[in-house]
């Protein structure tokens, strides 16, 4: 099955200790997109601006991404602009303009609103509760959040968990969002929230799972060199959602094996800058790493 992903599509100037890179192609549906391409058809929903340089369409659609979602507006593609500390566990925005993305409205193609397998990249919570509003019965709903919706846009942002299969939020938002520091105590109320699945990213210390079987630690794939991270949450939710929809039988006996590739796929993605690591990698290197990491947590 195909999974639709909704989000940002962005070019991102990145800036780290030991280089800089303009204007590559990022946005939190880019990385999903990308990422869950390596397991099942992508339809990407997104908005772009005249200035979107068409090597990156090539890109998307070499990954076999369907992009009639995919609108183009007069006016700038959304930048952002971040700085990187020697610890890559921290950054600074330098510059945000929205540009085409301040006045993104989703609009589904009827081929789009079928579908199954949904993923509610990091946008407004407001636009992602309207793309459900255009669905008819998608089988599996995840979504993305960021402590600025918790900040600004808590209420849609409720509204929008009752309706999800899947909640996915780091570690500091699920704290903010519960008023709770432990975070197994803090999935509970989360659980309360609406969501049969909740997990929750704890960066280079991988992430938790809790689902109807309990709870699940996936560990992150040890990397000797991190290039950059950015992208790396996207690239998690969007290989873990791509392998799901190519999975066959029920979610629940899927999900732990979906997250351990969604994590190799997010490994790939810190080494190198943007999505220009994860664009090269092969399947069979992505199941290889599958295997190591077996073999790593196995005893």
């Amino acid at each position: 099955m195909s999974v639709l992903i909704v989000g940002s599509t962005a070019l991102d100037s990145i800036k780290t200790p030991h280089a800089e890179n303009p204007r590559l192609l990022g946005g939190s549906a880019s990385y999903a997109a990308v990422a869950a391409s390596f397991f099942s058809p992508v339809k990407l929903v997104g908005v772009v601006g005249e200035d979107f340089p068409q090597r990156y369409v090539q890109l998307y659609r070499r990954h076999r991404i369907d992009l009639t979602g995919l609108q183009r507006l007069p006016g700038k593609t959304f930048h952002w602009s971040g700085e990187y500390e020697a610890n890559m566990n921290r950054r600074r925005t330098l510059l945000t303009e929205l540009g085409v993305f301040e006045t993104f409205t989703p609009t589904l193609p009827a081929a789009h609103q079928g579908a199954q397998f949904v993923l509610l990249a990091n946008i407004a919570p407001s636009l992602q509760h309207h793309v459900l509003e255009q669905m008819q019965r998608p089988r599996f709903v995840a979504a993305d959040t960021m402590d600025l919706w918790l900040n600004v846009a808590l209420p849609d942002l409720l509204k929008l968990v009752k309706r999800l299969d899947l909640f996915v939020l780091n570690d500091s938002e699920a704290q903010q969002l519960t008023g709770d520091d432990n975070l197994f105590t803090a999935l509970k109320k989360i659980h309360r929230l609406g969501p049969e699945y909740v997990v929750i990213k704890k960066g280079s210390h991988g992430s938790i799972l809790s689902g109807p079987r309990g709870l699940f630690l996936c560990p992150a794939y040890p990397l000797r060199k991190v290039v950059d991270p950015t992208g790396a949450g996207d690239s998690f939710i969007g290989g873990m959602m791509g392998c799901l929809a190519a999975a066959k039988g029920p979610i629940d006996s899927q999900i732990r094996r979906a997250m351990i590739y969604g994590s190799v796929v997010a490994s790939f993605c810190c080494e190198g800058f943007g999505l220009g690591r994860t664009t090269r990698v092969t399947r069979a290197q992505i199941d290889q790493r599958a295997k190591e990491l077996e073999r790593l947590t196995g005893f």
